[in-house]
C-alpha cells in the first residue's frame, strides 16, 4: 500500500497535480516518513516495559511490569520529550511483594499531576507524586486480579482492566472498588484484557483483548466497544476488529483523525492501524514475524502505542527472550497527531 501510494504520488508530481515541489518539499521536510522507526530511550534495570505514558507536563514515564525472576524492587522511569532520562523511583517494599511475580504499570495521572500506577503483586491502584516521590495507595483491587491499563471515564472514575479475569474494574472517590462490568469475551486463555481507552466525544470505552474464550477462536484478538447507558452504566459489547491467531493486541492509541495504532504483542511484533471503525488500513513492518522497522532494535514484543507528536511510542518489552538490549521505547512515525487520553474534572481520587 505504501509503495503504490509513494508510485502514484510520483506520478502527479510530474503531471502537475500535486502542489509545486517548494511547497511539498517544505512540509515533507518538517517531519519523517510514516512508520520511520528510532530508539526513543533504553529502559533499565529491571527492564519489561509494557506502557508508555506520556503526561502533561511533557514528560515520559514507563514502570518495569514483569519481573519474576528475582527480588528487585520495580521502578517508575521519567525520561526528557526527547528522550533523556532524568529521574527514577523504586517501589518501596512496603507496597509490593518481591517473591513472586510483580510490576508497575504508569497509567495514566490525576488532574493535579501525580502519576496513576497499577501494582501487580498486590492488585493495587497507586499514585506518584513526582515533586516529591511520594507513592500512595489509593485502592486495592479483589485478591488475584491483574491490573494491566486503565483509563478515566464517566463521572471520574477510573476504570482498570484485568489481565487474569473478564472484569473491568471501576475505582471512584475514597478508592472504592466496584465490578463495573464482567464479560465471558474478556475471559482470555492464558493471555487475557489489556488496553483500554475512553472516548468521550463517542461515550464509549475501546478494549484490545489478546485472547477470549467466546468472542471467536481462542487464539485470535480483539478490539471490543463498549458503549454507556445514562449514568455511566455498561453498555452492549461489540467487536470492532479480530486479530490473526497468536498476534496478541496489547495496548493502543488513537489519532485525531480517529484512526487506531495498535501494537501486536504475539507473533506477527507489528504494529497495525485501523480506521475508527475497525477497518484494518495498514500494518508495520510489511513483513511480520521479524520486528525489522528500521531501527537498531526490531520489535520484541511490542505493547503499546502512545502518541507524542505525530509519533506513537512503542514499550518494547521482550517478554519472550528478556534481551535487556531489546528493553527500550521505541519512536513511530505515524503522520498524525494523536488524541489526548481523557482527563476529567475529579479524576484525582479526593
Amino acid at each position: 500500500m505504501k509503495r503504490l501510494l509513494t508510485t502514484l504520488a510520483a506520478a502527479l508530481l510530474a503531471s502537475g497535480l500535486l502542489v509545486s515541489p517548494t511547497t511539498a518539499g517544505a512540509a515533507a521536510a518538517s517531519s519523517p516518513p510514516k512508520w520511520t522507526t528510532r530508539v526513543f530511550a533504553s529502559v533499565p534495570a529491571p527492564g519489561y516495559p509494557a506502557y508508555v505514558f506520556k503526561h502533561r507536563n511533557s514528560r515520559v514515564y514507563a514502570g518495569t511490569y514483569v519481573d519474576s525472576s528475582g527480588r528487585k524492587a520495580s521502578k517508575v522511569f521519567e525520561w526528557t520529550a526527547g528522550g533523556t532520562l532524568q529521574r527514577s523511583w523504586p517501589l518501596p517494599q512496603r507496597l509490593q511483594v518481591r517473591d513472586g511475580s510483580h510490576g508497575v504499570q504508569v497509567a495514566h495521572q490525576t488532574r493535579d499531576g501525580r502519576l496513576v500506577l497499577l501494582e501487580t503483586s498486590r492488585s493495587a491502584v497507586l499514585t506518584l507524586d513526582v515533586r516529591t516521590g511520594r507513592f500512595r495507595t489509593i485502592a486495592r483491587l479483589p485478591r488475584g486480579a491483574v491490573p494491566n491499563y486503565a483509563t478515566w471515564g464517566p463521572g471520574g472514575a477510573l476504570y482498570v482492566t484485568d489481565y487474569g479475569d473478564g472484569v473491568i474494574w471501576k475505582v471512584t472517590r475514597g478508592g472504592v472498588v466496584t465490578e463495573w462490568f464482567r464479560s465471558t469475551d474478556l475471559d482470555g486463555v492464558e493471555f487475557g484484557t489489556t488496553g483500554i481507552v475512553y472516548r468521550p466525544q463517542k461515550r464509549d470505552f475501546l478494549i484490545s483483548q489478546q485472547t477470549s474464550q467466546t468472542a471467536g477462536p481462542p487464539t485470535n484478538g480483539h478490539l471490543f466497544r463498549l458503549g454507556t447507558r445514562s449514568g455511566g452504566r455498561p453498555g452492549t459489547l461489540s467487536t470492532l476488529w479480530t486479530s490473526q491467531p497468536g498476534e496478541l493486541p496489547d495496548g493502543f492509541g488513537i489519532g485525531r483523525s480517529g484512526h487506531i495504532y495498535i501494537a501486536m504483542a504475539g507473533l506477527t511484533a507489528q504494529l497495525v492501524e485501523l480506521s475508527a471503525s475497525g477497518r484494518e488500513l495498514d500494518r508495520f513492518p510489511d513483513a511480520p514475524f521479524t520486528g525489522e522497522n528500521g531501527s537498531k532494535i526490531p520489535f520484541d514484543t511490542p505493547c503499546s502505542a502512545t502518541f507524542s507528536g505525530t509519533k506513537v511510542l512503542v514499550a518494547n518489552q521482550s517478554a519472550v527472550q528478556g534481551d535487556p538490549s531489546h528493553q527500550a521505547i521505541l519512536a513511530v512515525e505515524v503522520g498524525e497527531r494523536g488524541r489526548a487520553p481523557h482527563l476529567p474534572e475529579g479524576a484525582d481520587f479526593r
